[in-house]
């Protein structure tokens, strides 16, 4: 990346008041996504890093340390615009929108006139990596959150716990399930633990398998676990697929399963 020589700069630093007008006029406006004092604030602090850079790097990378607030800077802005809904077109676009106001200052300086246009774009492009980067990791977390909800661990008496289970069942939310249930189960000393599937749409050989897993973990931790919500579309798909459920306790429905555990934790339901 070629440098920006001290009298570019110097004439960017002059002109400082005139170009951010200038920038503000092309971004502000009617369905603009910025307001006009945030953007009055953004770009005054976009040229000052710029200047503060190019003149400490030189012709150095990005990656340079000359560079180093610039990049938290743009970090900075992309994570803000991110978090609230903003593409990285639109976050990216307050980057190379730079390029109007300050070239008008160089037309008679090609050479120099492109070494701005170069640093420009990989400012934008580093914004643009940045802003792709924060999007992911917010919906990793959101997917994380979604399902820790989607699977809750109930007391429904001491010493029982139900998780009731909604959607499809694969390897990541029984990793979760797992977790979560076990959890539980050393925390509140349970010994019995009920996994309802009644909202589990289909049980193909994947999910079974799953379920044998999450069973299996929890009889390793010294706790009974009952399968209920065995729906007859749900017991005719195990018979067909030859799985083996053999040693495990099912019941139709969550009631059932609930007074199977009291009799073994020693209770009983009757009538007032």
């Amino acid at each position: 990346m070629e440098a920006l020589l001290p009298k570019t700069l110097s004439t960017v630093r002059d002109n400082e008041a005139a170009i951010v007008n200038s920038w503000i006029d092309s971004l502000a406006g009617p369905g603009s996504a910025w307001q006009e004092n945030e953007l009055r604030q953004h770009t005054q602090e976009f040229i000052r890093l710029l200047l503060q850079g190019a003149s400490a790097a030189g012709a150095g990378s990005l990656s340079g340390e000359g560079w180093s607030d610039m990049r938290a800077y743009l970090e900075r802005l992309s994570a803000s615009r991110a978090v609230q809904g903003f593409t990285s077109q639109q976050t990216a676009g307050f980057v190379f929108s730079a390029k109007r106001p300050m070239f008008s200052l160089l037309q008679n300086e090609p050479d120099q006139l492109w070494a701005l246009s170069e640093l420009i774009d990989e400012l934008g492009l580093y914004t643009v990596r940045v802003f792709q980067k924060t999007r992911e990791e917010i919906i990793q977390r959101q997917q994380e959150e979604l399902l820790e909800l989607s699977t809750p661990v109930v007391k429904l008496w001491d010493g029982i716990l139900a998780l009731p289970m909604i959607g499809t069942l694969d390897s990541q939310r029984t990793q979760v399930v797992m977790e979560t249930l076990l959890q539980r189960i050393v925390e509140t000393g349970s010994e019995v633990a009920i996994i309802d599937i009644t909202g589990v749409p289909t049980v193909d050989t994947l999910v079974a398998q799953h379920l044998l897993k999450t069973v299996t973990a929890i009889r390793l931790m010294g706790a009974d676990c009952i399968i209920s919500g065995i729906r007859p579309q749900i017991a005719q798909t195990i018979v067909h697929l030859g799985l083996d459920l053999e040693g495990i306790d099912t019941k139709a429905s969550l009631a059932d399963a609930l007074r199977l555990a009291l009799k073994r934790s020693g209770l009983s339901i009757s009538e007032a």
